[in-house]
């Protein structure tokens, strides 16, 4: 009896084991959002870095007021999500946005909890890498006209 619990729980360590990369996998890198809030729409794109069950990375926001970046603190990941913060200063204001989700697919489905402001749910959608080269090769409207 005691043989089969211990291979009961080594095969439920595995199964942990296997969802947290598989986490890993599918959270790394960049997502990109776009949503109304109560100040307007925003523009968001998050590039996620992942070390076991830590997230790290950074958060910009585009909205009205400006764009900023911020590092993502307290950031986690599970078999079954995601967990970090958005620590924003908006005029000398101080405000912890914080972040869970899942993934599904190329979408990373959020609930956004901005202090005890307001709540909204987001999507992300991953940046793959043929859209991310497609919009850095911009051309370059400085240069002079192609001639014919």
């Amino acid at each position: 009896m005691k043989k089969i619990i211990q291979t009961i729980a080594i095969a439920a360590c595995v199964l942990v084991v296997v969802g947290v990369a598989r986490a890993q996998d599918t959270v790394a890198g960049k997502w990109k959002s776009q949503f109304d809030s109560q100040i307007g729409q925003q523009n968001y794109t998050f590039e996620f870095k992942v070390d076991g069950t830590n997230v790290t990375g950074t958060a910009t926001g585009e909205r009205q007021m400006g764009t900023n970046t911020v590092a993502i603190t307290d950031g986690r990941i599970t078999k079954d999500g995601i967990f970090f913060v958005e620590p924003l200063k908006l005029q000398d204001n101080d405000i912890r946005i914080e972040y869970s989700g899942k993934v599904s697919g190329d979408e990373l489905k959020l609930h956004r909890k901005v202090g005890d402001l307001a709540e909204y749910d987001i999507v992300a959608k991953r940046v793959k890498a043929d859209d991310a080269a497609a919009s850095e090769a911009k051309p370059d409207t400085n240069a002079p006209p192609a001639k014919p």
